[in-house]
């Protein structure tokens, strides 16, 4: 399944039927209007609606399908929350780029992208950290050179997605080996997963680096083996301006944790939850 351009979905709100998963859009709507909401329409971008803004480009975290329905991990989360604020879910794709200023800005209620938490980001955001994510690197099946330890990736072409937390990190292991003495990797840049994997594919790089769900998604299905998981492991997180729809979130994980809900989503994409209880991150600094 390809990955889909956010730009395509960027006109407005985009809200998915999710088929196949038990979390729907419709189901989530009908819930709203059965209960009374949890935050106040003065809180919220538009009454009676957590409208959340997403980037459905990474699978299968979250991802659109060929109908355009989106899907994965952070949707299921996202629609479930919703549903027990008593808010109708709605959905706007954007770059990662926009996220933060639009948040700012008034265009949308939460950031559901699974934001990993710095220092940076805790001076601006009310953050919540829920998912632990972790670099991995994936190689091509049956390859001459397996790569089966960090320092067998000294002196190899990799491929990583352009300003995330893999460039960053594998830019620090490339100073880490250079200090040791060890050949330096050479480092290609691109703008999704999708086209990280094409260039592993095409055989342009020598190992794709990448996220833990992302690339145990590639390995199930066949096409290139896992070959390092569990690389320098951080939370990712919701994000927030307003400490109202912050808090209510953070109930309603609370919620979702302690009657399994959560727990069975997150386990169900083979990611393990962040440490700590679920609770708001305060402004630092």
């Amino acid at each position: 399944m390809s990955l889909v351009n956010p730009s395509r979905y960027s006109s407005r709100l985009v809200k998915s039927a999710l088929a196949a998963s038990a979390f729907s859009v419709l189901a989530s709507i009908a819930h709203a209007q059965d209960c009374e909401p949890k935050i106040s329409d003065d809180h919220l971008v538009k009454a009676g609606h957590l409208v959340m803004a997403t980037s459905p480009t990474l699978p299968p975290m979250a991802y659109a399908d060929q109908q355009g329905n989106l899907k994965g991990l952070r949707v299921e989360m996202g629609l479930e929350v919703a549903k027990r604020l008593c808010l109708t879910p709605e959905y706007i794709s954007t770059e990662y780029a926009t996220m933060v200023p639009g948040l700012q800005g008034g265009r949308w209620d939460m950031i559901n992208a699974g934001l990993f938490v710095t220092a940076e980001r805790r001076k601006i955001l009310l953050m919540i950290p829920y998912e632990n994510l972790a670099i991995s690197i994936s190689t091509v099946m049956n390859g001459p050179n397996p790569i089966t330890k960090i320092d067998d990736l000294a002196g190899k072409t990799v491929s990583t997605d352009i300003g995330g937390y893999a460039e960053r990190k594998i830019k620090e292991l490339n100073e880490d080996f250079k200090k040791r003495g060890l050949p330096e990797m050479t480092i290609n840049l691109f703008d999704n997963y999708a086209t990280v994997y094409q260039a592993l594919r095409a055989g342009q790089v020598e190992a794709a680096v990448s996220i833990d769900p992302v690339a145990k998604q590639y390995q199930d299905r066949g096409e290139f083996t896992h070959a390092l998981s569990g690389m320098y492991p951080t939370p990712g997180s919701f994000a927030f301006g307003s400490p109202e729809v912050a808090e209510a979130v953070s109930v309603a994980l609370k919620e979702m944790k302690a009657d399994g809900t959560f727990d069975k989503i997150m386990s169900s994409y083979g990611v393990t939850p962040a440490p700590g209880d679920l609770s708001v991150l305060s402004l630092e600094g």
